[in-house]
């Protein structure tokens, strides 16, 4: 009987950054196979599978289903298992995310179970009065979040100021929580706001996934980037095992089980509602719907 090998992080990266053009960045697509590991094994040297898709064919592509996940039953029991979630028998989508007159969204524009889903039940928000939180959901070896990161960024430079805007990377398997803790050590050095879009960059134009065949390679590749940039290597030694990071990383597993994630990238407004750029229509009208929500939110 022969036993296969995991599949080792750099290689599943790899491979999973040339499926998701097609795949999207869904939850399923980024579980390797026993036969992609066969495949792995059987060409070791075969990188086909690390050059990135161009920008722009990902542009137009989202996770298929992301927006719906937070209503489906988890496969996951969320951390929080006292709080029942009521399934959509149970009440409808219209009813839960029902407004007052004064604070509905336009009329026609939006549509709730459509063009986005409420959280149920509600999560709690890490903002203070006044505020309103808008997060998303990432992964930086997702092709759809990388198309949608620079509508983000300009976004941020001009959004309300009532809006709170907070990145969280997603918390699936391997892979993800390497890059997760990589994000966190970055924040944790206060290199997150320059070298974010450079990370990015690094993966899907670059061709290096920031990862490694384990969790030893994976750091040594993460930590030639951070020298690269000025980051002593000491210091992101001590950030990167830092209970900081590793408090936040909890913090994101815990997040990533409460909104049900299973496609990124996802954006969640106020802890009330999800939705994705599929359900919105396209980047530009994400953020738009993003300020539609955010607002009816402040005005409660």
């Amino acid at each position: 009987m022969s036993t296969r090998r995991p599949l080792p992080l750099a290689i599943a990266g790899l491979t999973l950054l040339g499926a998701f053009a097609l795949a999207g960045c869904s939850r399923q697509a980024t579980e390797p196979t026993a036969e992609a590991a066969e495949q792995s094994e059987a060409a070791p040297g075969d990188e086909s599978a690390a050059e990135a898709p161009p920008v722009a064919a990902a542009a137009t592509g989202t996770a298929a289903g992301a927006s719906a996940a937070v209503v489906q039953e988890s496969s996951e029991p969320a951390a929080d298992a006292g709080n029942e979630t009521p399934s959509a028998s149970d009440a409808s989508l219209e009813r839960l995310a029902e407004l007052p007159a004064q604070d509905s969204l336009p009329a026609g524009k939006w549509q709730v179970g459509k063009n986005y889903q409420p959280i149920v039940p509600a999560q709690p928000t890490n903002v203070g009065p006044g505020k309103v939180e808008v997060v998303e959901v990432f992964w930086y070896g997702c092709n759809h979040c990388y198309a949608l990161d620079p509508f983000l960024e300009s976004w941020k430079a001009n959004k309300p100021s009532y809006i709170e805007f907070v990145r969280l990377p997603v918390m699936w398997g391997p892979a993800h929580k390497s890059h997760a803790r990589f994000f966190y050590t970055l924040q944790a050095l206060g290199r997150d706001t320059d070298l974010h879009v450079k990370a990015f960059d690094t993966i899907h134009r670059g061709g290096n996934p920031l990862l490694g065949n384990d969790e030893e390679s994976s750091y040594r590749v993460q930590l030639a980037f951070a020298k690269a940039n000025g980051i002593d290597e000491k210091k992101f030694a001590e950030a990167y095992r830092s209970m900081w990071v590793d408090t936040k990383l909890r913090q994101a597993e815990d997040l990533t089980k409460r909104y049900r994630v299973e496609g990124v990238p996802l954006i969640v407004i106020n802890g009330k509602y999800s939705t994705d750029v599929g359900a919105a229509g396209g980047q530009s009208q994400l953020l738009a719907l993003i300020n539609d929500l955010a607002a009816s939110e402040k005005r409660r």
